[in-house]
């Protein structure tokens, strides 16, 4: 009788142990995404992610901050995807070995906003370098997000396009999101360079309006998602990154973003990759 008591515990020892062990077949699996402010800014991050939440039994913690912080957080490991808009410094950190399967998802342009008097008179020029120069010229106050986000490398480009070192009390640095550049603009009647889809999703908050958007070359402005490599980083979840990618790449979800904004604003804030 004792031996079969004996028996008895450690097969209930067996069997608590297993379920203290185990991981529920229908466990929630979080999916950790670093990613530029705009995609939050304008709200279809949120949108997306609660889709891909529902499909596929997941938590997605998302930390939004400027491209240059978003890509450098995936450097470390401490995201599993990056969403960003700043090509260069995206095919940079490739080169390194620091991401994998980089996609191209969706695009929009960058504008020029400001003042609705343009009291630099960039309505009249004909690309971005000859707006910021007469920005510059006549030394209107203009708003740099100066945080290394891709908005920020792009007004950098712009501004070495026209062969200009911006600097005065006409030109402040914020180190701030895209939606807080705008309004610090906003109270300052000010010029800054926004993303198309912020400068809509924001458009009912601020006096400023576009005044520089048709020069297609410069103002070109790329959205990638790419997996943190696992081979830098065991931990890191690649097969729910992998998921994520082909799941933004999907006809259903780059449907999603074409039709992301119709019905606010008549147009939407950004145009799918693939459809």
């Amino acid at each position: 009788m004792k031996r079969f008591y004996i028996i008895v515990i450690l097969i209930l020892i067996s069997l608590i142990s297993g379920c203290l062990d185990s991981t529920p077949d229908n466990a929630t699996e979080e999916l950790r995404i670093s990613t530029t402010s705009s995609t939050c800014d304008t709200g279809i991050l949120d949108l997306l992610n609660k889709e891909f939440e529902n499909a596929n039994n997941a938590k997605i913690l998302t930390v939004c901050q400027g491209t240059g912080k978003a890509i450098a957080t995936g450097e470390m490991g401490a995201a599993d995807v990056v969403f960003v808009h700043a090509p260069a410094s995206e095919l940079t950190a490739v080169e390194k070995g620091s991401f994998i399967n980089r996609t191209y998802v969706m695009y929009n342009y960058f504008v020029i906003i400001g003042p609705g008097n343009d009291p630099a008179g960039i309505r009249a020029t004909e690309n971005a370098p000859e707006a910021l120069g007469m920005i510059a010229g006549k030394e209107q106050p203009f708003i740099s997000r100066g945080d290394d986000s891709g908005t920020h490398n792009k007004e950098k480009a712009i501004w070495m396009a026209a062969n200009i070192t911006p600097s005065g009390t006409w030109y402040q640095s914020v180190g701030k999101g895209m939606g807080d550049t705008i309004m610090t603009a906003d109270i300052r009647e000010a010029y800054t360079l926004s993303d198309r889809g912020t400068y809509l999703a924001m458009k009912d908050k601020t006096k400023l309006v576009i005044l520089f958007e048709t020069d297609k070359e410069y103002l070109f402005n790329p959205y990638h998602v790419m997996a943190v490599n696992p081979e830098k980083f065991p931990d890191v979840k690649y097969d729910m990154s992998m998921k994520y990618i082909n799941f933004l790449t999907s006809t259903e979800v780059q449907a999603i973003i074409r039709d992301y904004g119709k019905d606010k604003f008549d147009e939407p804030l950004f145009t799918p990759a693939l459809i």
